[in-house]
């Protein structure tokens, strides 16, 4: 265990030098190698008549901080559903939560046919996040050991695939397959630039609700019964939980479509070096689903160069034998 955590406390303190790597590395390389230098002056002495420049500040520089925030969202709302739910599969993207998002996009795309704004397109994937939460819960509340972690997933797999189905139908019947494909094949060369702005502060306050209520959500984690009888508000730290997995989960989907299993394994990983604390798997699988996401972000590059590999793709490459080996070892049970 104190190699554990000597390890991770190396990867803490790097982290920062870890962030500004990953965003240089992720602005110099794709189908275009830049140089350094023309990065250093794209950021610091603009010339809008530089093309290189145009590609830097406009393209590769949203993507690699959108890289750093959606990683970071997805594992922290990932180990809050697990820590709120004792369900060792629950994620956004497997509980529904990321497929709402997709499905309300595709709605306001059809009836907002004169587009919305970045902040507008949030707002109405946190609503989707919303949707998809409480359809997936309600089911399993309704349903004999529907809470269990295998009932759970695979009710929210069958959500997920049912509000993808409505959406395709929806975007063929009124001819907007096109700009619906963004949202449901994680297009990360298309991050836009306005919503990274716009994410950064409404991401801030996700975390900091994350952070408010982790203590709570150890307590909760170790079973509703031991957290009523310590005179813990058990529905009032769900409702806290669930606000902050909405915007996290609805900033992401919004940023860059669905990417799958990120909010699967890093909780997982950062449970392993850290404990049963979610004081501290809150932060560390923040800082480890924003490099997780950066680095798979650059291989997605380089997997068919030059031409870009979907980077669900490669999240899928860690992450179905990921979910796979959770369910042999832990079984249908509900844990901690």
């Amino acid at each position: 265990m104190q190699r554990r955590q000597g390890l991770l406390r190396i990867l803490l303190w790097l982290s920062p030098v870890l962030f500004v790597g990953a965003v240089l590395l992720s602005i110099m390389y794709g189908a275009k190698n830049i140089h350094p230098s023309t990065v250093w002056h794209a950021i610091f002495h603009f010339d809008e008549g530089d093309v290189n420049h145009q590609i830097i500040m406009h393209s590769r520089l949203p993507r690699a901080i959108g890289a750093l925030l959606i990683g970071a969202f997805l594992a922290i709302s990932g180990a809050l559903m697990q820590g709120m739910t004792r369900n060792y599969l629950a994620s956004p993207s497997i509980m529904g939560v990321s497929d709402g998002s997709a499905f309300v996009i595709t709605c306001c795309m059809i009836w907002m046919p004169g587009g919305a704004s970045s902040l507008e397109m949030i707002a109405f994937s946190m609503v989707g996040s919303a949707l998809g939460v409480a359809i997936v819960f309600g089911l399993a509340s309704l349903l004999p050991q529907g809470m269990s972690p295998v009932n759970m997933a695979v009710i929210g797999l069958i959500v997920g695939t049912f509000l993808s189905g409505v959406s395709a139908a929806l975007a063929s019947y009124f001819q907007i397959s096109q700009n619906v494909s963004f949202w449901y094949n994680a297009r990360m060369h298309l991050m836009s630039p306005d919503m990274v702005k716009w994410a950064i502060p409404l991401g801030v306050i996700g975390i900091l609700l994350a952070l408010s209520i982790s203590k709570s959500v150890t307590v909760l984690s170790l079973g509703e019964d031991i957290s009523k009888g310590l005179g813990q508000r058990t529905m009032l730290v769900k409702l806290i939980t669930t606000l902050s997995v909405v915007i996290l989960s609805g900033i992401s989907v919004a940023l860059a479509g669905k990417i799958g299993f990120i909010g699967l394994i890093i909780p997982h990983i950062a449970r392993y070096f850290v404990g049963l604390d979610y004081r501290r798997i809150v932060p560390v699988a923040g800082v480890m689903g924003a490099l997780f996401l950066s680095l798979s972000d650059l291989i997605s590059r380089f997997l068919n160069y030059p031409f870009e590999t979907p980077i669900g793709v490669v999240t899928s490459l860690f992450g179905v034998p990921f979910f796979l080996y959770l369910i042999r070892k832990k079984g249908g049970g509900n844990h901690a």
